[in-house]
Protein backbone atom coordinates (compact mmCIF):
# COMPACT_ATOMS: atom_id res chain seq x y z
CA UNK A 1 0.00 0.00 0.00
CA UNK A 2 1.35 3.45 -1.08
CA UNK A 3 2.08 5.83 1.82
CA UNK A 4 0.18 9.24 1.98
CA UNK A 5 3.59 10.98 1.18
CA UNK A 6 3.75 9.32 -2.68
CA UNK A 7 -0.03 9.09 -3.07
CA UNK A 8 0.56 13.19 -2.53
CA UNK A 9 3.37 13.26 -4.62
CA UNK A 10 1.94 11.39 -7.33
CA UNK A 11 -1.19 13.40 -7.32
CA UNK A 12 1.07 16.94 -7.59
CA UNK A 13 2.69 15.31 -10.61
CA UNK A 14 -0.38 14.75 -11.83
CA UNK A 15 -1.54 18.03 -10.87
CA UNK A 16 1.45 19.54 -12.67
CA UNK A 17 1.31 17.54 -16.14
CA UNK A 18 -2.04 19.32 -16.28
CA UNK A 19 -1.49 22.53 -16.19
CA UNK A 20 1.43 22.45 -18.02
CA UNK A 21 -0.49 21.43 -20.40
CA UNK A 22 -2.52 24.10 -20.34
CA UNK A 23 0.14 26.37 -20.25
CA UNK A 24 1.05 25.39 -23.59
CA UNK A 25 -2.48 25.47 -25.11
CA UNK A 26 -3.24 28.85 -23.90
CA UNK A 27 0.46 29.90 -25.07
CA UNK A 28 -0.81 28.57 -28.69
CA UNK A 29 -3.59 30.06 -28.38
CA UNK A 30 -2.44 33.55 -27.58
CA UNK A 31 -0.10 33.51 -30.48
CA UNK A 32 -2.80 32.56 -33.09
CA UNK A 33 -4.82 34.73 -32.29
CA UNK A 34 -2.00 37.77 -32.76
CA UNK A 35 -0.85 36.34 -36.04
CA UNK A 36 -4.27 36.06 -37.37
CA UNK A 37 -4.68 40.01 -36.42
CA UNK A 38 -1.52 40.62 -38.45
CA UNK A 39 -2.57 38.64 -41.37
CA UNK A 40 -6.29 40.85 -41.53
CA UNK A 41 -4.18 44.05 -40.99
CA UNK A 42 -1.55 42.98 -43.75
CA UNK A 43 -4.58 42.06 -45.76
CA UNK A 44 -6.46 45.38 -45.69
CA UNK A 45 -2.81 47.44 -46.06
CA UNK A 46 -2.76 45.64 -49.26
CA UNK A 47 -6.48 45.93 -50.15
CA UNK A 48 -6.11 49.53 -49.60
CA UNK A 49 -2.65 49.96 -51.90
CA UNK A 50 -4.33 48.27 -54.78
CA UNK A 51 -7.42 50.88 -54.37
CA UNK A 52 -4.91 53.27 -54.88
CA UNK A 53 -3.18 51.69 -58.06
CA UNK A 54 -6.09 51.06 -60.17
CA UNK A 55 -7.77 54.24 -59.07
CA UNK A 56 -4.49 55.63 -60.59
CA UNK A 57 -4.85 53.30 -64.01
CA UNK A 58 -8.51 53.98 -64.25
CA UNK A 59 -7.28 57.89 -64.01
CA UNK A 60 -5.02 57.37 -66.34
CA UNK A 61 -7.37 55.55 -69.01
CA UNK A 62 -9.96 58.36 -68.93
CA UNK A 63 -7.04 60.60 -70.01
CA UNK A 64 -5.72 58.35 -72.53
CA UNK A 65 -9.51 58.18 -73.97
CA UNK A 66 -9.26 62.14 -74.06
CA UNK A 67 -6.00 62.67 -75.90
CA UNK A 68 -5.55 58.95 -77.21
CA UNK A 69 -7.26 56.12 -78.65
CA UNK A 70 -10.12 56.30 -76.59
CA UNK A 71 -11.75 52.45 -77.22
CA UNK A 72 -9.06 50.98 -76.04
CA UNK A 73 -8.56 53.17 -73.15
CA UNK A 74 -12.48 53.02 -72.50
CA UNK A 75 -11.89 48.69 -72.33
CA UNK A 76 -8.96 49.06 -70.01
CA UNK A 77 -10.94 51.50 -67.65
CA UNK A 78 -14.34 49.88 -67.95
CA UNK A 79 -12.19 46.47 -66.63
CA UNK A 80 -10.49 48.09 -63.93
CA UNK A 81 -13.17 49.85 -62.83
CA UNK A 82 -15.69 46.53 -62.54
CA UNK A 83 -12.15 45.29 -60.17
CA UNK A 84 -11.74 48.85 -58.22
CA UNK A 85 -15.69 47.88 -57.67
CA UNK A 86 -15.94 44.42 -56.24
CA UNK A 87 -12.92 45.24 -53.67
CA UNK A 88 -14.87 48.33 -52.51
CA UNK A 89 -17.51 46.41 -51.80
CA UNK A 90 -15.49 43.79 -50.34
CA UNK A 91 -14.29 46.72 -48.05
CA UNK A 92 -17.35 48.00 -47.57
CA UNK A 93 -19.06 44.62 -45.70
CA UNK A 94 -16.33 43.40 -43.90
CA UNK A 95 -14.28 45.78 -41.56
CA UNK A 96 -10.80 44.05 -41.55
CA UNK A 97 -9.55 46.53 -39.26
CA UNK A 98 -12.36 45.53 -36.56
CA UNK A 99 -12.01 42.19 -36.67
CA UNK A 100 -8.72 42.20 -36.38
CA UNK A 101 -9.04 44.56 -33.18
CA UNK A 102 -11.05 41.72 -31.77
CA UNK A 103 -8.20 39.45 -32.57
CA UNK A 104 -6.05 41.51 -30.59
CA UNK A 105 -8.28 42.18 -27.73
CA UNK A 106 -8.69 37.83 -27.48
CA UNK A 107 -5.12 37.59 -27.46
CA UNK A 108 -4.81 40.05 -24.59
CA UNK A 109 -7.19 38.19 -22.59
CA UNK A 110 -5.48 35.11 -23.29
CA UNK A 111 -2.19 36.26 -22.31
CA UNK A 112 -3.01 37.34 -18.87
CA UNK A 113 -4.55 33.77 -18.80
CA UNK A 114 -0.96 32.80 -19.86
CA UNK A 115 0.78 34.83 -17.11
CA UNK A 116 -1.13 33.29 -14.62
CA UNK A 117 -0.94 29.75 -15.62
CA UNK A 118 2.87 30.85 -15.81
CA UNK A 119 2.80 32.26 -12.19
CA UNK A 120 1.06 29.42 -11.20
CA UNK A 121 3.60 27.23 -12.06
CA UNK A 122 6.85 29.44 -10.90
CA UNK A 123 4.66 28.79 -7.59
CA UNK A 124 3.95 25.35 -7.64
CA UNK A 125 6.04 24.00 -4.93
CA UNK A 126 5.15 26.97 -2.71
CA UNK A 127 1.60 25.63 -2.70
CA UNK A 128 -0.67 23.09 -0.89
CA UNK A 129 -2.44 20.86 -2.97
CA UNK A 130 -5.82 22.42 -2.39
CA UNK A 131 -4.58 25.53 -3.15
CA UNK A 132 -3.46 24.47 -6.38
CA UNK A 133 -6.71 23.38 -7.49
CA UNK A 134 -8.48 26.24 -6.34
CA UNK A 135 -6.24 28.14 -8.49
CA UNK A 136 -6.56 25.87 -11.27
CA UNK A 137 -10.38 25.57 -11.10
CA UNK A 138 -10.28 29.66 -11.12
CA UNK A 139 -8.07 30.07 -14.57
CA UNK A 140 -10.28 27.17 -16.22
CA UNK A 141 -13.33 29.27 -15.47
CA UNK A 142 -11.56 32.29 -17.06
CA UNK A 143 -9.97 30.11 -19.69
CA UNK A 144 -13.50 28.74 -20.62
CA UNK A 145 -14.87 32.61 -20.93
CA UNK A 146 -12.00 33.77 -22.96
CA UNK A 147 -12.53 31.21 -25.66
CA UNK A 148 -15.73 31.65 -25.37
CA UNK A 149 -15.41 35.50 -26.89
CA UNK A 150 -12.53 34.52 -29.08
CA UNK A 151 -13.27 35.14 -33.14
CA UNK A 152 -12.63 31.82 -35.01
CA UNK A 153 -8.79 31.88 -36.71
CA UNK A 154 -7.61 29.34 -39.41
CA UNK A 155 -4.94 27.25 -39.86
CA UNK A 156 -2.61 29.90 -41.53
CA UNK A 157 -2.16 31.62 -38.34
CA UNK A 158 -1.73 28.27 -36.25
CA UNK A 159 1.28 27.60 -38.63
CA UNK A 160 2.82 31.14 -38.27
CA UNK A 161 2.15 30.67 -34.46
CA UNK A 162 3.99 27.56 -34.36
CA UNK A 163 6.97 28.93 -36.44
CA UNK A 164 6.97 31.65 -33.87
CA UNK A 165 7.27 29.54 -30.98
CA UNK A 166 9.09 26.56 -32.17
CA UNK A 167 11.59 28.41 -34.79
CA UNK A 168 11.85 31.85 -34.09
CA UNK A 169 11.43 31.62 -30.01
CA UNK A 170 9.43 34.79 -29.73
CA UNK A 171 8.32 33.79 -26.05
CA UNK A 172 11.61 33.33 -24.84
CA UNK A 173 14.79 34.93 -23.99
CA UNK A 174 18.40 34.79 -22.96
CA UNK A 175 19.82 35.78 -20.07
CA UNK A 176 21.69 38.11 -22.18
CA UNK A 177 18.67 39.34 -23.97
CA UNK A 178 17.17 39.92 -20.32
CA UNK A 179 20.07 41.81 -19.37
CA UNK A 180 19.41 44.16 -21.81
CA UNK A 181 16.23 44.65 -21.02
CA UNK A 182 16.56 45.43 -17.14
CA UNK A 183 18.03 48.33 -15.22
CA UNK A 184 22.22 47.78 -14.73
CA UNK A 185 22.35 47.16 -10.81
CA UNK A 186 19.66 44.23 -12.05
CA UNK A 187 21.49 42.55 -14.36
CA UNK A 188 22.92 38.92 -13.50
CA UNK A 189 25.80 39.77 -16.26
CA UNK A 190 27.84 42.99 -15.42
CA UNK A 191 29.41 42.80 -18.27
CA UNK A 192 29.54 45.15 -21.59
CA UNK A 193 25.61 44.53 -23.43
CA UNK A 194 25.95 44.93 -27.09
CA UNK A 195 22.38 45.95 -28.11
CA UNK A 196 22.47 44.83 -31.41
CA UNK A 197 21.99 40.99 -30.06
CA UNK A 198 18.23 41.56 -28.57
CA UNK A 199 15.95 39.72 -30.45
CA UNK A 200 12.75 41.96 -32.05
CA UNK A 201 10.48 40.12 -29.54
CA UNK A 202 7.52 41.65 -27.83
CA UNK A 203 7.88 40.63 -23.77
CA UNK A 204 3.90 40.59 -23.87
CA UNK A 205 3.49 37.84 -26.43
Amino acid sequence: MESNSQTELKQRDLLEAQIRECYGRVVYSHKTQEKYADILLKRNNSIKIWQLILTGIITGSFIATIFGDGKISAIIGTIISSILLIINSYTKDIDLVSIAEKHRLSAHQLWEIRESYLSLLTDFNLLTIQQIVEQRNILQQKLSLAYSDSPRTNNKAYNKAQSALKYNEELTFSERELDLLLPKKLRKHQGSCDQSSLKNKDPEK
